[in-house]
């Protein structure tokens, strides 16, 4: 049976690509929602999956049949909007995900940030930070910039600023991009479409102005799509550069292909499948002092001899931090993703 890249996810259908390159659209069997348990998407962005091509009729559509799922290596997953009791994975066996902030228009808020953050390393999946559309921040909007930077370069995490509308940081992107699977992810309006676009404009996504009036974005996006950037060195010959900027070249090709996962963006992020005690481990700066605590099963709220709170005390851990991690422990839902902490 052949093996195939689920490419596209529209909730009923995926888009899957064989070996040879072709695309089957599929519709996944029963037994696969059986196994996916309480989660929305049994399938994935970026599964491999088992499949049999035009296998049933679904109205007067031929369609294939997804009918096996292999093993994931990671995948970011988040509660489900509709259904609090289930999950859904954004996408599948990624190498990094790259998460887009920006400090107005919409505002990001820093626990939307660590809520995802937090999720992602559970999960075994590196993340970036990426600060967009800082071409049109005013000058208090880029001392905040400073701060949100501090913070999360503080945390360990690598940060970059762009503009995709300038070209700020879009060369910096592009090489961290280079031979990974990597999911991009955002509220919507954070510019994540224009920033895919910059990086390859041959995919022509759609975009859309922020509402000036709710300062919210529009779901240009409403599926998750993967897109591959450029074939491995070795495979068929492309017509344009690794990032449709030029003619390629074996030796401009990375060793392996470069995929970008596009996805819908995301309101809010509730954490799913983390017992309080484990949430202390997904934030790496805190993480690296527990040990120190004066008590094993300290919780670092209110125990004497906290290195954690500590830590925050003297500003080697961001405050803004800390209260995003008192927040899940505690179960305080990040019900407004747009609030100004």
């Amino acid at each position: 049976m052949p093996t195939g890249l689920v490419m596209r996810s529209t909730g009923s259908r995926y888009v899957v690509r064989a070996a040879d390159g072709t695309l089957h659209t599929c519709v996944a069997k029963g037994n696969l929602r059986i196994k996916g348990g309480k989660s929305t998407n049994p399938v994935a962005v970026g599964d491999r999956v088992e499949f049999q091509p035009a296998a049933q009729h679904v109205g007067n559509e031929l369609v294939g049949a997804i009918t096996e799922l292999h093993d994931r290596t990671n995948y970011i997953v988040r509660r489900s909007v509709n259904l609090s009791h289930h999950k859904h994975v954004l996408a599948a066996n990624l190498d990094q995900a790259l998460l887009l902030v920006t400090l107005a228009r919409p505002r990001t808020s820093y626990g939307f940030i660590d809520r995802f953050l937090v999720t992602a390393e559970a999960y075994r999946v590196p993340s970036i930070v990426v600060f967009n559309k800082v071409d049109s921040y005013t000058e208090e909007e880029l001392d905040l910039l400073a701060e949100y930077e501090d913070t999360y370069r503080s945390a360990g995490y690598r940060t970059v600023i762009t503009s995709a509308v300038k070209g700020i940081g879009i060369e910096e992107v592009k090489a961290l991009l280079a031979g990974k699977v990597t999911l991009v992810a955002g509220h919507s309006g954070v510019g994540k479409s224009t920033l895919i676009n910059a990086i390859a404009p041959g995919l022509e996504l759609p975009t859309f102005e922020v509402s000036e009036a709710s300062e919210k974005g529009q779901h240009t996006t409403t599926y998750a799509e993967m897109f591959e950037l450029s074939p491995a060195a070795g495979s068929w010959p492309l017509a344009t550069g690794p990032f449709g900027d030029g003619p390629a070249t074996s030796s401009q090709r990375p060793a392996t292909p470069t995929f970008i996962i596009d996805t819908p963006g995301i309101k809010g992020f509730g954490l799913v499948d983390m017992r309080p005690e484990e949430i202390v481990d997904q934030f790496p700066e805190m993480f690296s002092l527990k040990n120190d605590c004066r008590f094993n099963d300290c919780k670092h709220m209110n125990e004497p001899g906290c290195a954690v709170k500590a830590a925050v005390e003297d500003g080697r851990i961001a405050e803004s931090r800390y209260v995003s991690y008192c927040d899940m422990v505690n179960g305080v839902d990040d019900e407004n993703p747009y609030r100004i902490d």
